[in-house]
This record gives C-alpha cells, structure tokens and sequence, in this order.
C-alpha cells in the first residue's frame, strides 16, 4: 500500500522516532500503525542489544519535590548532542512523571511503570532506537522526610537529595544539598558508611603505613587513624561546611535549628 507523508507524521508523533525508521515500519506492517509502533520498539530493543558494550557517560538528571518525597533519575546515552536535546530531556521528565505517579519504590518497580501506554523500560529502549545511541536507566532514587529538597547542576550531568527530620530555613537546606553534591559524602554520618567501605579504608592505611616503613606494631593504629580521618572528610554531617570551613555541616544546621538534622541523602553524578 502507499504510505502517506501523513501517515509517516502521525507515527512520528506516536512514537518519537526518526522519519525513515516511520517510514520502513509502516511498509512492514502494510500500514497497519499498531504493528508498526512495535516494530519501532523491537527496532529499539535491537539497538540496544548492539550497543550494550558501550558507555553512557552523557545524559540527564532530573529531579522533583512531590509532598514530603524527593525523587531523582538520571536517563544517560552516549553523546553530550543528544543530552541536550529537548526531546531527550522531555523523556527523562516523563519517566520521573511515571515515578512519581506510581510512586515507585525501586529501579525494578520504575521500570514496570506505564509512560506513554508502555513501560519504561520500553520506552527506554525506544529512546535507543530514536538516537541510535545506547540509552539507559543508570539510577533513580526517592527519599522521604519531615523537609525534602533536590539540586540538579546545570549540566544535568550531577543531582542530589536531602531529607530533614524537620523545617529548616530553604536557604540553609538548599547550602546542606549543594555541599552534598559538590562534597560527594559516602553517607550522612559516620554510623550508617558500610562495613566494606570502612574496612578498605583500612587495608589502604595499613598498606600505606607499611609502605613508608612504619613499624608493623604501629600499622593498626595508624590506620585506625586514616579511617577516623576518612570518614570525617566522607561523610555529610561531619564534612567541614564549604562556606564556613570553622564548621561542620552538622554544626551548620544546628545553627538554624539545634533540633535539626539530616536523615536521608542521595547523590548521583555522570562523571563519578
């Protein structure tokens, strides 16, 4: 049958997908539009099948503030071109739409959510085929407290979350967010880092301490030290505040309210 300039558009704007992949879609299908929408997803799926040895260090982070929820994802792809493409950050806002209104909990639970009458793990897989890029779901997150707040840089390449047991002033929360992003802590504080992170941080001391010749008597002690140290520069409430290194962050938001702390953080960055 003959496929029509505007049959061509109207499975563009159903699908996103590039004019001639439309076009070939619609003449497998013999114009029938159901069966050429999946023939684009399968086109997309095939994609990114060939290029899953590649790496998506580009992309965009989004994040939004639902109540007393934060949720964070970023949709990455190969080149910094298609991150800033309108299109490409509209869907990374459109899967965060599907999070937010399932209110997933999980990566497993977004990617079963429905965006646009598919799931998103299909439609991340239909990004694929649109850019001819390998697009992915590196990360999604959600947190939840008494006071929310996210940052995303300006390059969408860096995000981050923090919940409060409290209300703060916004000016003093958003400062807590931003040294969370630019500080890249470990966690909120030396009580919640995970056994595995301690521990390397003590083997590196104590290889370190026996490679400046130290003796071997003194290496668990001095390493102890390195870790005590780690784990001051590492972890959010502990961390010297950047605007006013004489405080810790900790010290910081007792300054805006001595009741006040941090119980809930996330970051993500392209670049880490």
């Amino acid at each position: 049958m003959q496929i029509t300039a505007a049959d061509v558009a109207k499975l563009r704007k159903m699908t996103g997908a590039g004019m001639m992949d439309c076009k070939n879609a619609l003449a497998e299908s013999n114009g029938d539009f159901e069966r050429a929408q999946d023939i684009i997803r399968e086109k997309g799926k095939l994609v990114s099948a060939k290029r899953a040895d590649r790496t998506a260090t580009e992309g965009a982070v989004v994040a939004r503030v639902v109540g007393g929820k934060a949720y964070m994802l970023c949709l990455a792809c190969e080149t910094d071109f298609v991150a800033k493409n309108e299109e490409f950050i509209k869907s990374a806002e459109q899967i965060l739409d599907a999070a937010i209104a399932t209110d997933a909990g999980s990566m497993e639970q977004l990617l079963a959510a429905k965006v646009g009458g598919v799931t998103v793990a299909d439609a991340v897989a239909e990004k694929s085929g649109q850019t001819g890029e390998k697009v992915e779901l590196p990360y999604y997150g959600r947190i939840e407290a008494p006071m929310v707040i996210t940052y995303v840089h300006s390059n969408r390449k860096l995000g981050a979350m923090v919940g409060f047991n409290r209300e703060i002033p916004r000016d003093n929360a958003y400062d807590v967010v931003m040294q969370a992003a630019a500080m890249a802590p470990v966690s909120i504080s030396e009580t919640d880092v995970a056994a595995e992170i301690i521990e390397r941080e003590r083997n590196i001391g104590r290889e370190q301490a026996r490679l400046e010749g130290k003796p071997e008597n003194m290496l668990d002690q001095i390493a102890e030290g390195k870790v005590k140290k780690f784990l001051k520069e590492n972890t959010l409430l502990n961390q010297a505040f950047v605007k006013d290194p004489k405080m810790t962050v900790a010290e910081y938001i007792k300054s805006a309210d001595k009741d006040a702390t941090v119980v809930a953080f996330q970051r993500f960055s392209l670049n880490d």
